[in-house]
């Protein structure tokens, strides 16, 4: 039986101290999410997460969904009756518009309340978590007439959504897809093909499903230029919002996967399903790009979510078990051994995972306000500098949050020993479900690629350089300050190393491109880790300003050790990242493909 509890005392941190929430007061939204607001918001989330969700998370991962012959699918026990009390409790339309029933809240209120609920069943998030994805891109790029149809039943939660893109010759390379779509006299079209790998694709938690699907227009352009985005319903719906008949859609098939069984994973069939035109003809990747960029946020957050749960259970597993003895003299004189977290290798483990997830989940706020700004602020300035940082940072977090994630789980599960490899204890179905994270929205090496390739020159370098000079000035203004030294010096080392990594890329990409290819992956994991250990110090300034005008805490004293922590023995590895960099791409590539 595993343990949740959502870390509402580091996320009021965050909010209040940190990131300084009330002052973004001047935003649509902001005001309204008061601190007597966000708290009952904040802690109502826990609650539903740690009673309704979590217990469900085992049950879920047991029973799995069922596909019926009529191609139907049934959930796991309970979860129809979780998802009614998201719906019916306006979780899914926390930060959608109100002219569609949302109540106009932050997205960063948004992300704070997905990360309990993937911690306390991953596996169940998903299906609401698609469904806000696909409502972004229709609030984006659908016309008024969408709009007006779609969005208030989809905020409601009484319709949910998903993104249609992978076929089984295609995922990465969407340019080499082939479903069709063939248009009709009346302006709507006829939508035939096979999708594959569609998360909540059929189920029985809502009344009518919303697919967005990518295909190809009869006679559009080869390539990724020919692709147009359609929304495809399940149900047909009539033009005052009720529901019609049967689309041609159905889930073909269910599949048999490592984890994450409790969300349906389908085999999606098109034929001739009636569906209409989201945006422009043959421009449906700028539709899509929206939600997938929602649904990489969304990942990333499921990465930090797996990796707190693990961590959770993994500290209470290692307070109880009792192993050998501490290696500075027994601690606990009354039993046959002391608990395992005597250890001082147990602690690095707990503490390699801790050091991640506060340094991750700040991260992750970081980027929620700076997503805030990007589409409610009304300065232009304000606007572009917000969304050079979402373009820098979605792969940093998609890829580094869900590599880490996966391995911090591992760790927890080791934790364990060999309880950890047994189902009853629930650690290995952390890890299982973590596994995904890093494949889906993009695997982790496009995630690099994107950075290097495209998000770094982007604008002239204009996002890099802003980051650089942050962390830099916030570095300059504390780095005299004694107490700060053991944030503020490794973190301008590792600064250094991240600078002299993109400059090397610049200098030897261009002629030799394998050289970016090479070192994508340890230039995200180097920039993942100069991002987290910039949270670190500024959690721990404002951690020592606390506790010099107000006293210490556990809590603060802890977060301070926690920090130092990690810039001893996680940030250093930016040199090694560095190295591997400079060693170029002559020895990866020198091999011809038959000789491995």
């Amino acid at each position: 039986m595993t343990i949740y509890k959502a870390p509402v005392e580091d996320v009021s941190f965050l909010l209040n101290d940190v990131f300084h929430f009330d002052k973004y007061n001047n935003l649509p939204g902001f005001a309204d999410a008061a601190p007597d607001v966000r708290d009952a918001i904040i802690n109502e989330a826990a609650r539903l997460s740690e009673q309704v969700l979590a217990p469900l998370n085992a049950v879920g991962d047991r029973e799995g969904c069922v596909r019926h012959d009529d191609g139907s699918v049934t959930t796991p026990k309970g979860f129809k009756e979780a998802y009614k009390q998201i719906a019916e409790g306006g979780w899914l339309g926390l930060s959608s518009p109100p002219e569609f029933g949302g109540q106009g809240l932050p997205v960063t209120l948004t992300q704070t309340v997905a990360e309990f609920q993937i911690s306390a069943n991953m596996a169940f998030s998903m299906y609401h978590g698609l469904t806000m994805g696909a409502a972004a891109a229709l609030l984006v790029h659908g016309n008024a007439e969408q709009k007006a149809l779609y969005l208030p039943k989809m905020t409601a939660g009484e319709w949910t959504g998903t993104m249609n893109l992978t076929e089984p010759q295609c995922g990465t390379d969407l340019g080499l897809l082939r479903t069709k779509a063939v248009k009709q006299a009346d302006g709507s079209y006829k939508i035939t093909g096979t999708k594959i790998f569609i998360s909540a694709g059929e189920h029985d938690l809502s009344e009518n499903i919303i697919h967005l699907v990518l295909a190809r227009i009869e006679g559009a352009p080869a390539g990724i230029k020919g692709v147009s985005l359609f929304v495809v319903p399940k149900i047909l719906v009539n033009a005052d919002g009720s529901l019609g008949a049967r689309n041609g859609v159905v889930c073909g098939s269910i599949e048999h996967k490592m984890g994450i069984h409790g969300n349906a994973t389908c085999t999606m069939n098109y034929d001739e399903a009636t569906g209409w035109l989201i945006g422009e003809e043959n421009k449906g990747m700028q539709g899509m790009f929206v939600m997938m960029n929602e649904a990489r946020l969304g990942v990333a957050v499921q990465g930090l979510a797996q990796s707190e749960v693990a961590y959770q259970n993994a500290v209470a597993y290692a307070r109880e078990r009792l192993q050998g003895r501490a290696l500075s003299g027994p601690k606990a004189t009354d039993k046959p051994a002391d608990p395992i977290i005597v250890h001082p290798d147990v602690r690095r483990v707990l503490l390699t995972i801790r050091a991640f997830n506060e340094a991750a989940r700040a991260l992750v706020m970081w980027t929620a306000l700076k997503s805030d700004v990007a589409h409610r602020s009304d300065d232009a300035k304000e606007r572009q500098t917000a969304d050079d940082h979402l373009g820098l940072m979605t792969p940093v977090l998609k890829g580094v949050l869900t590599d880490v994630g996966f391995s911090n789980a591992v760790l927890a599960q080791q934790v364990y020993g060999g309880h950890g490899y047994i189902a009853a204890n629930g650690m290995e179905q952390f890890v299982r479900d973590a596994r995904i994270a890093m494949i889906y929205e993009g695997a982790n090496g496009i995630q690099a690629l994107d950075l290097v390739g495209r998000k770094l020159p982007r604008d002239g370098g204009r996002a890099v350089m802003s980051f650089f000079a942050e962390v830099g000035a916030f570095a300059k203004e504390h780095g005299g300050d004694e107490a700060m030294k053991p944030f503020v010096t490794p973190l301008s080392t590792s600064l250094g190393h991240l600078q002299q990594a993109t400059t090397w890329l610049m200098l030897n990409a261009m002629a030799a491109p394998d050289n970016a290819g090479a070192g994508a992956t340890d230039y995200m994991q180097l920039f993942g880790l100069v991002a987290c250990g910039y949270m670190w110090a500024k959690m721990a300034k404002v951690a020592q300003d606390k506790i010099a005008a107000e006293g210490a805490s556990p809590y603060l004293t802890t977060k301070l050790v926690t920090g130092r922590f990690f810039m001893e023995r996680s940030l250093p590895e930016t040199a090694l990242h560095l190295a591997r960099i400079q060693t170029g791409s002559a020895t990866t590539m020198e091999l011809p493909a038959e000789a491995f």
